[in-house]
C-alpha cells in the first residue's frame, strides 16, 4: 500500500467518542454504532464552528499497539476546542509526521481492509492520533475518497 510522509499541523476535532478495541471485531461494531449515532441523532449538524464538511474517525489515547484498547472519536474538525459537553468532546490532533493513505471505495470495506493492511506495515507509529478523513466527494457511500493519516515517528 502506497503512502506519502506529510507534516500536518495542529487540528482540533469534535465528536462523540467510544472506548472499544480490535479484540475479535468489537472496533467494528462499535465504530460502525458511533457513526450511525452521531448522524441518526443530529450530533454532526450540532458541532460548531467546523472548518469543512468533512466528517472525521479519530484513534486515540491508546493503551499500548493497535492490538490494545483505545478512543474512537467520530466527528469533525473545529476552528478552536469548544467546550465539552453531555453531548460531544474535542481532542487535539498533535502537529508533526503523518503516513498518508489516500484510497478510494466502500466507506467500511476499503476502510477496514486498509487498516488490515496498515497493521501489517513496518511503520515507526506513535500511536498518539491516527484519523481517516472522508472527503465526502460523492453522494455514493460505496465511491468515497478517504484520507488515513497514521502518526509515526521523527
Amino acid at each position: 500500500m502506497k503512502y506519502e510522509i506529510v507534516e500536518l499541523e495542529e487540528k482540533v476535532v469534535q465528536g462523540i467518542r467510544i472506548k472499544t478495541t480490535n479484540q475479535e471485531g468489537k472496533s467494528m461494531q462499535d465504530i460502525g454504532m458511533t457513526w450511525q449515532k452521531l448522524f441518526a441523532e443530529g450530533i454532526y449538524e450540532r458541532i460548531q464552528n467546523k472548518v469543512n464538511n468533512k466528517t472525521i474517525g479519530l484513534y486515540t489515547e491508546y493503551e499500548g499497539d493497535y492490538t490494545k484498547p483505545y478512543v474512537f472519536i467520530a466527528g469533525a474538525e473545529v476552528s478552536n476546542e469548544a467546550e465539552n459537553n453531555n453531548e460531544t468532546v474535542s481532542k487535539v490532533i498533535p502537529k508533526g509526521k503523518y503516513a498518508k493513505f489516500i484510497i478510494t471505495g466502500d466507506v467500511q470495506n476499503s476502510v477496514g481492509k486498509a487498516w488490515q493492511e496498515i497493521w501489517n506495515m513496518d511503520l515507526k507509529r506513535k500511536y498518539t492520533c491516527d484519523f481517516e478523513e472522508y472527503q465526502n466527494n460523492s453522494e455514493d457511500m460505496q465511491n468515497q475518497e478517504i484520507h488515513i493519516y497514521i502518526a509515526i515517528q521523527e
